[in-house]
């Protein structure tokens, strides 16, 4: 499991919980997951459910760099095996369903790590789910072969060996040096027919999901009406799906709210929309669920971009900014907290969270005039410029997105008294990932990152220095802010070597503190995960950290 980047990583150590707090100035609680827990012998046996998405995905290798998506998490979570889930608090345990066991059975002279299989899970096409499954994955994600454009290879690259066990169901899993992370590895499990060529890893699951192994399968895709139809799997080993079917729907966030309010979705996910919000708490037969969500907000600064590839220019820009006022703005109305992130990795509520932000936590524009005077770009009647050439960001935000616009005119003011010249460039939402964040055709973005119970694994390929290839050209994987430096990359190595908790946390906070200064990402605030459910719903909503069991969700029986 890696950072999914989201429009609109971060969680705690394995065992470490997201704390309940006080919102300030309520008395109501800050939940740790807000999905209406039911036992199933209370829902219906069957029904449809009509889910709400950000946009409709092209790509469903979820370890494809396209792939790392929220939208596509939360269809793939449905249909894929996962060999761990975590619970509400981030802590995880093995799923029986796809593995009985899973341990480390050495520590010298290296980590070796055991996984005992459900014998009775099999793919769609009828194949077992073995141990060559879990060789072809590794083999496909440690980074050996350039042609696999892999999103992240945290943790794959740290593994000798993947071989069979004592049988087929048995796999071995011995690491070249220790990995603490090791329960975000294989999650998910594609089969081995999705990583057996690079061609297969990188078209083959494009507008299409030919395997599966889950309490559902796919049923069909209507590219014209943007839907993904999944229904209940009768071949499905575990507890039947309560559901039959599951229509997910890719709209814009204005789309959204109005097909909720007029009952064609039964959920979705309202993000940091205050107008959004009170429109879905006004809805007929619906409900607002609430949690500490698994993400953060931040703006990314494209270290690759010519005018802001000198760190000390991305540096003055952060300085520029008022990150308070940004919160501020955007949780206006929605009835949560403004407190400020000051880590890449950890929230403010978890254990080991610290505040690395150092001189650049704070608005300076002092400090930011003369690191741009450093930079050769000087004041001239109120604008900065360099060689004859003006001091100019583009500043990308998704169509659609209020919250992502006010962003943008907000830093556009802000900047404007450093004498930058911030241009807003609108372009479409199923655009913004693939065709600008990705691909590095942008200045400055706001976003935001959902992370897992992994915080090293997670986040790692977000601040790994890039790999250079043939020629001068450099892979970023899933450092989408395309800056890093040897320094970034070894602390990070000694954090995820660290399987001792608290000492991962301690090395976790020296690499934070070293990103903070290359100003990658500029984090804002821990986001509430906000979502709009019809009341006849149970087991799903703000999940937070939680993994949602999809044979549990359903109607209410009356």
């Amino acid at each position: 499991m890696r950072a999914i980047w989201i429009v609109a990583s971060l969680l705690a150590l394995p065992g470490c919980a997201v704390q309940q707090a006080t919102i300030s100035g309520t008395a109501s609680a800050i939940k740790a997951s807000d999905i209406n827990p039911m036992p199933r012998d209370r829902l219906l046996d069957g029904g449809t459910l009509r889910w709400g998405l950000s946009e409709y995905p092209a790509q469903w290798n979820q370890n494809h760099i396209d792939g790392n998506l929220a939208n596509v998490k939360t269809v793939m979570d449905a249909l894929l095996p996962h060999p761990f889930r975590s619970d509400e608090r981030a802590r995880v345990a093995v799923d029986p369903a796809y593995v009985t066991s899973a341990e480390v059975t050495a520590t010298t002279p290296r980590q070796v790590v055991t996984y005992t299989l459900n014998p009775a899970a099999k793919w769609s096409d009828g194949k077992p789910i073995t141990y060559a499954d879990y060789v072809a994955q590794w083999k496909a994600l440690n980074g050996t072969n350039k042609a696999y454009r892999v999103a992240v290879i945290t943790g794959y690259q740290d593994i000798a060996s993947v071989a069979r066990g004592r049988n087929d169901h048995q796999v071995v899993v011995t690491f070249i040096r220790p990995f603490g992370d090791w329960r975000s590895l294989f999650s998910p499990l594609y089969p081995a027919s999705a990583n057996a060529t690079a061609e297969a890893f990188n078209s083959g699951w494009t507008n299409r999901i030919p395997v599966t192994a889950g309490p559902f399968k796919l049923e069909a895709f209507d590219p014209t009406a943007k839907t993904v139809t999944l229904a209940r799997n009768p071949a499905w080993w575990g507890t039947r799906a309560k559901l039959e079917q599951i229509i997910f729907r890719g709209l814009e966030s204005d789309a959204r709210i109005g097909a909720f309010t007029n009952g064609e979705l039964d959920v979705f996910d309202i993000g940091p929309s205050a107008p959004d919000l009170a429109r879905a708490r006004a809805s007929r037969d619906s409900v607002v669920r609430q949690a500490a969500g698994p993400d953060f907000r931040h703006l990314t600064f494209n270290g690759e971009s010519p005018v802001l590839s000198d760190v000390r220019v991305r540096q003055a820009l952060a300085l520029g900014v008022d990150r308070k006022v940004l919160a501020q703005s955007d949780l206006q109305g929605l009835n949560w907290p403004v407190t400020l992130l000051d880590n890449h990795f950890l929230m403010n509520s978890q254990e080991g969270y610290q505040s690395n932000a150092g001189d650049l936590g704070a608005a300076n524009l002092v400090r930011a005039g003369q690191l741009l005077d450093a930079a050769g770009w000087k004041l001239a009647q109120d604008v900065r410029s360099r060689n004859g050439r003006p001091l100019q960001v583009r500043f990308v935000i998704p169509s659609g997105l209020q919250l992502a616009k006010s962003e943008g005119e907000l830093v556009q003011a802000m900047l404007r008294r450093l004498g930058v010249k911030v241009s807003l460039q609108t372009v479409p939402n199923n655009d913004f990932f693939t065709k600008y964040i990705i691909p590095g055709n942008y200045d400055i973005a706001p976003f935001s990152y959902m992370g897992t119970p992994f915080p090293v694994s997670a986040s790692y390929g977000t601040y790994a220095n890039g790999v250079t290839r043939t020629g001068d050209d450099i892979t970023w994987n899933a450092n989408l802010g395309r800056s890093g430096t040897p320094q970034i990359d070894k602390a990070l190595r000694l954090a995820g070597a660290e399987l001792d908790p608290a000492k991962a946390q301690t090395q976790l906070n020296a690499a934070d503190r070293l990103i903070w200064q290359q100003v990658n990402v500029l984090p804002l605030y821990q986001r509430p995960q906000t979502v709009a459910v019809r009341t006849t719903l149970a087991n799903i909503g703000a999940r937070g950290f939680r993994d949602l069991n999809y044979s549990d969700i359903g109607f209410i029986a009356h």
